[in-house]
């Protein structure tokens, strides 16, 4: 029987516990993933306990609350407040979902709250996305076309092109639905992931762009993309609401139809 477990080291343990003063009345308790990498302890999980009279609506606002005045070593990203930036990323209560938008009411019982999973942890909620972006980059999710637009003019496109768009623009590159994926999980050294191929599909789906062959021919590949075993954990998760998997799956339709021309 297989049995894959953490090494010891990398074991999280209890931690400390961040009792609400005896004059809160609607307690609601946060237990948080902690490490510091220069400290060579075990990561443990604080609890921080928080009035909500006192607090707002969203995880990312309990978690400022705790950072601003609980525990400021308490590390994480965020940034727009709006799930525009996609830069609290986190997993909370088990999904991979956005901290500004994650309403604290949708949690039953204690909200767990841990970095995006299978990636390396910098320090506490704040992963490593050095090799995510390094995939994104290798898609080159740019226009290129050796066409020239006519002086003073845009690229044209009709209201069809268009909209063979949307579902693909929107992505903000959170890393959600990737780093739900099994399949990047075992393979991410060379499997490419959900956020990477939706991009990659948006600019093959651009009436504007005309490097499809050449953005293929990088995809055909046993690992790249094929990878992808149609799972969904990746459209599940995507917490602006988009379907990663439909754009893989497009992909491979274009790869199917110039084989067989």
């Amino acid at each position: 029987m297989l049995q894959i477990r953490l090494p010891v080291n990398a074991r999280p343990t209890e931690g400390q516990l961040f009792a609400a003063p005896e004059s809160a009345e609607n307690v609601k308790r946060f237990r948080v993933y902690r490490w510091d990498p220069d400290g060579g302890a075990n990561p443990r999980i604080d609890t921080y306990e928080i009035d909500l009279n006192d607090c707002g609506p969203m995880v990312l606002d309990a978690v400022i609350k705790i950072k601003n005045e609980i525990d400021s070593t308490l590390t994480f990203r965020r940034s727009c407040r709006e799930g525009i930036c996609g830069s609290c990323a986190m997993n909370i209560d088990g999904t991979n979902t956005l901290a500004c938008t994650k309403p604290i009411s949708e949690v039953k019982g204690d909200v767990v709250i841990n970095p995006l999973p299978h990636l390396p942890v910098v320090k506490d909620l704040v992963p490593d996305l050095n090799h995510f972006y390094a995939q994104y980059a290798s898609v080159k999710p740019w226009l290129s076309s050796d066409e020239e637009p006519a002086a003073g003019r845009e690229r044209l496109q009709s209201p069809e092109e268009r909209e063979k768009l949307d579902g693909l623009y929107e992505c903000i590159l959170c890393a959600c639905c990737s780093t739900s994926c099994p399949s990047y999980w075992w393979n991410g050294d060379r499997y490419l992931g959900p956020a990477t191929l939706l991009q990659a599909y948006r600019w093959l789906a651009d009436s504007r762009d005309d490097r499809t062959d050449e953005r293929l021919d990088q995809l055909d590949d046993a690992f790249k993309l094929y990878r992808c075993h149609t799972i969904l954990n990746c459209t599940a998760t995507c917490p602006k609401g988009l379907n990663p998997g439909k754009a893989i799956a497009e992909t491979k339709k274009l790869l199917l139809s110039r084989k067989r021309s």
